[in-house]
């Protein structure tokens, strides 16, 4: 006979997850506030994005469209995809969840890297497997480290390319050979939220090889260069017997009318898109050394954010750094929960919010910046 709980239990493993916990949005001091703590884009929202979702105002008393067929419509012809082989989410959060739980159970194993985004192990073990950590190399997804991790009860490796917070990415001739090693029974999920910001030649977002594979899907999100993060839209392309499968499990209305107008509406602007990635081309190097030149160490980055480490010296350490940002009005994001108990990460803002952070580590530093 099984034994009687006096108060309801959730399943094996739901307790065990850490629950996740946002960058701050509110500053101690300062009369301006520069949030810098989320990677969200300084150019925010398309204003053709903005005007779509006040119209969807005028009809909210109406069930979206379960399918999201005009944003999957925009999405496939902008990266010259087949629409219905493409998932549209509540933020690229659901998207990976669906996949946990469609493709995980009790037993299986997932791996994810070190200092990979915390959903994953959020998803792994809300779907009841297991997650397994993989070592990065010099803040860098290691593909030998992922590869022996493998097992027989291995049915899902998640990658972030870029990574966050780290910034930094692999070549995709590294997730070709990761993908050529994995069974072929094993999901290869590639996240390239931050896609858009990269310029380097070796790099790839994955969308031919989730094209072409059939264990291998991609996901996007609305939330970055897009500036729709408070509308919550994300996407996945993939094979189409997994899109079935998330299909079968997704929320019939997972996306709010408001959010699919905006979407759409955003996609279509291409000239906002290539401003935020121009306007982050320039800032991001820039940033990266007005902090170096302070005598911070500062994690290669081809994110909208930098990775900035700190001495553990009393005075000098991340913690306090932060503390002293925020009374000027800078918010930064600690990273402690990723493994870097010695760092910030700070998002390429405006110009002026930029300076205001390089201005208030300087002070803190007690240089001039």
């Amino acid at each position: 006979m099984s034994e009687t709980l006096d108060r309801p239990a959730p399943k094996p493993g739901i307790l065990d997850i850490a629950p996740y916990v946002p960058g701050k949005s509110k500053a101690t001091g300062g009369d301006t506030l520069y949030k810098l703590s989320s990677n969200e884009t300084p150019l925010g929202p398309s204003p053709a994005a903005v005007a779509a979702f006040r119209a969807a105002g005028d009809t909210l008393e109406l069930y979206p469209d379960g399918a999201a067929t005009a944003l999957r419509a925009a999405i496939a012809e902008a990266h010259g995809l087949a629409a219905d082989r493409i998932v549209c989410g509540n933020g690229s959060d659901e998207v990976l969840h669906l996949a946990a739980q469609a493709y995980l159970g009790p037993g299986d194993e997932a791996i994810h890297t070190e200092h990979g985004f915390l959903v994953y192990p959020i998803a792994i073990r809300a779907a009841g497997a297991i997650p397994v950590v993989a070592p990065e190399r010099d803040r860098t997804t290691d593909v030998d480290a992922i590869l022996a991790r493998v097992t027989p009860r291995t049915r899902m490796v998640f990658i972030a390319n870029p990574n966050n917070p780290t910034g930094t990415y692999v070549p995709f001739s590294e997730v070709r050979r990761l993908h050529a090693a994995l069974p072929r029974n094993v999901v290869l999920v590639l996240d390239a939220a931050y896609a858009e910001y990269v310029r380097r030649n070796d790099y790839e977002s994955g969308i031919e090889l989730a094209g072409s594979a059939d264990n291998v899907v991609m996901t996007r999100t609305f939330s970055k260069i897009y500036g729709l993060a408070g509308l919550r839209i994300g996407w996945l392309y993939g094979p189409a017997a997994i899109v079935d499968a998330l299909n079968r499990i997704r929320g019939p209305f997972n996306i709010s009318g408001p959010a699919l107008a905006a979407g759409v509406a955003a996609v279509k602007d291409r000239a906002h898109v290539e401003a935020a990635a121009a306007h982050n081309a320039l800032w991001l190097p820039k940033v990266t050394e007005a902090l170096e030149a302070l005598g911070l160490a500062v994690t290669p980055s081809v994110g909208n954010f930098v990775l900035i480490h700190f001495p553990e010296t009393p005075g000098r350490t991340a913690a306090e750094a932060d503390d002293f940002l925020l009374s000027r009005g800078v918010v930064a994001r600690r990273v402690t929960s990723y493994g870097f108990p010695n760092a910030l990460r700070l998002t390429i803002g405006s110009a002026e919010a930029n300076a205001a952070a390089i201005a208030g580590l300087a002070a803190f530093l007690g240089k001039a910046a």
